[in-house]
């Protein structure tokens, strides 16, 4: 009796093991399913065409440029980019004024900026909505329209365009102009009023520019306002046109993901100069292998990635309605851990996109993008995103990492969440 019942413990004894082997496995197995996870980062910027727009006007009492009186107005552009005008010819049915496309050049081939007396590029165009009469104070608005609207082109008056309106361009540092506009039409043949105007930039990716004609295009019908302008001298549906294709455009460079332990986020820290580890490189550059090296390196980091678009490498933006760039990587975290990420702003001399303060625990799941701020790594003179590219070198500064306000003090950007979104899955 006693052997049986040492036999029956010895058999409780083995299952109640293989029960107890087979619970560490599956809580193990459970454990690690949880720790995994997958981090996607994604670019969800609409992209515009241009990089500024806007409208000038006398500055008296009345928004039209009589014989003598002028107009100025002030923009950023760096290097390959130009600046579009147009304004109305006011005596005249729908003729407009307007350099060629895509418009006056701000930078000679060496780098310098452009400045001084720029009125050889000045051209008169018809819009061909109107039958032309003859110029003069005693013209017909808005005149008989066309039968067959034509394209529009350029036409020739007695006194060149370049002797009715002066164009003079003033570099003010770093990569902002103030171009001034004087009519100078009194006393000639072609004596008239000028109407107020409206401008454009256009964005630049290497050398090309998102679009070559940002307000006309010659050959072609007029189009978006422009009729409205080229008739009658009104600027409001032009300006409303050219405001709906007037925004941000910019990529995002590889990403920076960080697995850590501790209270202080290993990437940066607001308030405090660059370290000297990498994040310099990453803001100006878009480079985070340096910063990633180093924090391979570092204690308390576990895990270091550089996230990469598989087609593109940076994170382009949408265009056209297609997808922007996307990149994704398989992390280990768990509760305890924290998860930070930075990407530069590309359209910027030094700004990035990073999560904020310490970043977010490893047990985190679902979209993330609420804790993304943007930020001024104060290693370089900030520009006006979209208009430094390839223009002359920055000033070098040595600030503390800050937050960046929006409005910034050139534009306001759409939110980060409207800009980048971040999922853990």
């Amino acid at each position: 009796m006693q052997f049986v019942k040492f036999r029956l413990s010895l058999s409780m004894l083995s299952l109640m093991s293989v029960l107890a082997v087979s619970s560490c496995s599956e809580d193990d197995a459970e454990l690690a399913v949880n720790d995994s996870a997958v981090i996607t980062v994604e670019n969800i910027i609409e992209s515009k065409s241009l990089v500024e727009s806007g409208t000038f006007q006398n500055a008296g009492s009345s928004p039209v440029l009589n014989p003598g009186e002028s107009a100025s107005f002030s923009f950023y552009a760096g290097k390959g980019q130009a600046i579009s005008f147009v304004a109305m010819y006011g005596n005249s049915n729908d003729l407009f004024f307007a350099p060629a496309n895509p418009g006056i050049k701000l930078y000679q081939d060496n780098g310098n900026p452009v400045t001084g007396d720029v009125s050889s590029q000045m051209k008169l165009w018809d819009n061909g909505t109107r039958v032309n009469e003859a110029t003069g104070p005693t013209v017909t608005h808005p005149g008989v329209a066309e039968t067959i609207v034509k394209n529009i082109a350029e036409i020739a008056l007695a006194v060149p365009a370049s002797q009715l309106l002066k164009a003079e361009l003033t570099h003010e540092g770093g990569t902002k102009f103030t171009l001034k506009l004087t009519n100078t039409s009194g006393g000639t043949a072609n004596e008239t009023p000028i109407s107020a105007g409206v401008w454009a930039i256009s964005h630049i990716s290497g050398t090309t520019l998102s679009k070559e004609d940002p307000i006309f295009s010659p050959g072609k019908l007029s189009a978006n306002g422009l009729t409205d302008l080229a008739e009658t001298g009104k600027t409001t549906a032009m300006t409303q046109y050219l405001t709906g294709i007037t925004g941000p455009n910019s990529p995002f460079s590889p990403v920076l993901v960080v697995v850590y332990s501790g209270n202080d986020n290993p990437i940066f820290k607001t308030g405090e100069n660059d370290r000297g580890q990498g994040l310099k490189e990453l803001s100006q550059q878009g480079n985070a292998d340096v910063l990633a090296a180093f924090l391979k390196t570092k204690s308390g980091v576990k895990e270091v990635f550089v996230l990469k678009d598989p087609a593109t490498t940076i994170l382009q933006p949408r265009i056209n309605g297609n997808n922007g760039g996307k990149a994704s990587q398989t992390i280990s975290a768990r509760k305890g851990d924290r998860i930070a990420l930075a990407t530069m702003y590309g359209q910027s001399n030094d700004w990035f996109v990073a999560a904020t303060n310490n970043g977010v625990d490893g047990s985190t799941r679902g979209d993330i993008s609420s804790i993304m701020g943007i930020f001024d790594s104060g290693t370089l003179e900030s520009s006006f995103p979209g208009a430094h590219i390839g223009s002359q070198p920055a000033q070098v500064e040595n600030q503390p990492v800050q937050q960046l306000a929006n409005p910034n003090p050139f534009n306001t950007l759409p939110s980060v969440q409207q800009m980048i979104k971040v999922t853990i899955q």
